[in-house]
């Protein structure tokens, strides 16, 4: 890279490493580096964070995340995370339907017990 397109892309940092041109091609260079990582790494975190969303709307109906994912696969519905964490968040109705489907097709989905027959 040419000096004019280093300090473009150093722009905004800080000391040196906006116009020392050593400096700020080791900076830019490691800059670059983390964008590259960090743009799997927020994949990785919007799939965790649907993971959590989907899981804490099933909870709420009795049935644990793995158990609706595999009845959901049982029933061959192909929805992704995205599309299922907006329906536990926004459409909870719908959502309580997809659990419903999901307990029928998979026996391990028992609805959760009431009170003091939960403890025992």
């Amino acid at each position: 890279m040419n000096k004019g397109k280093i300090f473009k892309l150093a722009k905004g940092f800080r000391g040196r490493a906006k116009n020392c041109i050593r400096i700020a091609r080791e900076r830019v260079e490691k800059a670059l580096q983390y964008s590259y990582r960090d743009r799997r790494n927020k994949k990785r975190d919007m799939r965790s964070l649907w993971i959590e969303r989907i899981n804490a709307g099933t909870r709420l109906h009795g049935v644990n995340y793995g158990n609706f994912m595999h009845g959901l696969m049982k029933e061959n519905i192909q929805l992704n995370r995205k599309v299922l964490s907006e329906l536990s968040m926004h459409e909870p109705y719908s959502f309580k339907a997809l659990v419903d489907v999901s307990r029928t097709a998979f026996p391990g989905n028992r609805p959760a017990k009431e009170g003091l027959a939960s403890i025992l």
